[in-house]
């Protein structure tokens, strides 16, 4: 298990685990990010990063890649 942000473009990870304060965990559920769905990283631009998930793109940043763990 590692955190989203180790992915490379291209890369595919199923999501065990969000970690972090309530309101964050909340904020990421809301994107998208929950547990058992798969994740695939599209592009990486300093250290923030375009994924897919639940078939919607979406973009974060490093902090909040860092909550998640696939």
């Amino acid at each position: 298990m590692q955190p989203l942000v180790f992915l490379q473009p291209g890369d595919d990870g199923t999501i065990k685990r969000i970690s972090g304060a309530e309101e964050t965990r909340r904020f990421l559920a809301g994107l998208g990010f929950v547990e058992s769905s798969c994740v695939r990283v599209i592009s990486r631009f300093n250290g923030n990063m375009i994924v897919n998930v639940k078939d919607s793109r979406v973009a974060i940043n490093k902090e909040m890649a860092r909550h998640i763990m696939v």
